[in-house]
């Protein structure tokens, strides 16, 4: 069963760059935006959208997206709610969508009836933060039966031989989280990142991508070099919370989006003069 994550990925192959995934929360600031917000993404350079489900206790976030969660919340943004904004997107779009939560509005929800209406909505992927692989056996094959990818993260503190666990349960990339603690703004990129993601290439051929942290064009160019992908959430995240009420969010939201991929066109371009070999 062709799956758009996979198929975006083969492209970047043969393109030889990096990705770019775009992370927002959905429903926020308001949920009329989030389908206008991921077509101008898009639009400027996003190969890959992240849609965060607003959840009231998100452990792994920082403030700026427990903010955009809360506000969401407040706005009465649900997990059925984020699919019906996919169904919408779907009928203007094709970019893959990847689906960001915590497993208890999945548990919620149910997991048969969860991976049903995901993959009718048009998902692709989905990253539960806080679950395991070793408990995920379940809801793998509810996901995969649907063609729908089950994406896992390995940290910096994880070992190699769970790395290898971890590889063998992932589908469509390994979101590798580039530094310990919550997501949001950094000045300087993880000392270790090379090391570590050289060490997961090592134990797996699946696409990596990379995330937490990033924040500029200078790291989008340091970390294209290093993974498949490249994903930015909290610097889009807050250009949403600064101007979420004036009349050209999405045109602001979309100049970030242009200012920090281009360095993988620049990139792009670089390497096709090296296939030409000028």
């Amino acid at each position: 069963m062709s799956n758009r994550i996979d198929a975006v990925f083969s492209e970047l192959a043969r393109e030889r760059r990096a990705g770019f995934i775009a992370y927002i929360t959905a429903g926020d600031p308001r949920p009329a935006m989030t389908a206008p917000l991921v077509l101008e993404i898009e639009k400027q350079g996003a190969d890959f959208v992240e849609l965060g489900v607003p959840f009231s206790d998100p452990l792994a976030d920082g403030v700026v997206n427990q903010r955009a969660a809360e506000r969401a919340l407040a706005h009465g943004v649900s997990l059925k709610k984020v699919l019906d904004i996919v169904k919408g997107i779907r009928k203007r779009s094709e970019i893959p969508i990847i689906i960001f939560t915590y497993l208890n509005p999945v548990l919620n929800y149910g997991f048969g009836r969860f991976a049903r209406d995901a993959a009718r909505a048009g998902v692709d992927g989905i990253l539960s933060l806080d679950l395991p692989p070793e408990e995920a056996a379940c809801y793998e094959a509810e996901l995969t039966r649907r063609g729908v990818n089950s994406i896992f993260i390995i940290a910096p503190t994880t070992p190699p031989e769970r790395m290898k666990l971890i590889a063998r349960h992932a589908r469509g990339f390994i979101y590798y989280v580039s530094r310990t603690g919550v997501t949001g703004v950094r000045a300087h990129l993880a000392a270790e990142l090379a090391r570590r993601v050289r060490l997961i290439r090592r134990l797996t051929s699946i696409p990596i991508a990379v995330g937490f942290g990033i924040s500029t064009a200078a790291h989008v160019r340091a970390v294209a070099r290093l993974a498949d992908a490249v994903v930015v959430g909290s610097a889009l995240v807050k250009e949403i919370e600064l101007h979420g009420a004036k009349s050209d969010i999405v045109e602001r939201v979309g100049e970030k989006v242009a200012q920090l991929t281009a360095p993988l066109r620049a990139r792009s371009r670089e390497q096709a003069y090296e296939i030409n070999g000028r």
